[in-house]
């Protein structure tokens, strides 16, 4: 009776780990994340254990970006040299039903969907507002790329 007690605990803690993992960050953690300086950020992504993937410099902005640690998401933050408006998380990752928790989380949050469009690159976006807060999701042009939610300042 007590092995059969120990394997449903056991699984039950798989189960509840599975469903916590599901969301490498909470929209919360994301908005966190841009309000933090670049030196901050750096340190707070390094104690989920993301590692080091590019650095993008530009006249207008800064790029740093890491990779978890098993390769399935991507996390960047934007800082703009002169708009600080446009300063950004940008979260990458591939499943549809990490996608669909994001998506139950926005609307639950009270977002509403604003605007649709496409940018540079030619993938689909949405945007979702709540007074001044922005989140936008971007759409994968094939099966082999990331969904991408952008949460702005």
């Amino acid at each position: 009776m007590n092995t059969i007690k120990i394997f449903l605990v056991i699984l039950f803690c798989i189960l509840l780990h599975t469903q916590m993992s599901g969301q490498a960050f909470k929209l919360e953690e994301l908005a966190g994340f841009n309000k933090l300086d670049m030196a901050g950020f750096k340190a707070e992504i390094k104690k989920h254990k993301y590692t080091f993937y590019d650095k993008t410099e530009s006249p207008v902005f800064i790029l740093f970006e890491y990779d978890s640690p098993d390769y399935t998401h991507k996390i960047g933050k934007f800082e703009y040299a002169e708009d600080k408006s446009q300063d950004n998380i940008e979260f990458q990752f591939k499943d549809k039903k990490e996608h669909d928790a994001y998506i139950k989380t926005i609307l639950k949050a009270g977002y509403k969907q604003t605007e649709k469009g496409k940018i540079l690159t030619g993938e689909i976006y949405l945007d979702y507002y709540k007074n001044k807060a922005q989140i936008r999701m971007v759409y994968p042009k094939t099966s082999k790329d990331n969904y991408t939610i952008l949460v702005f300042k």
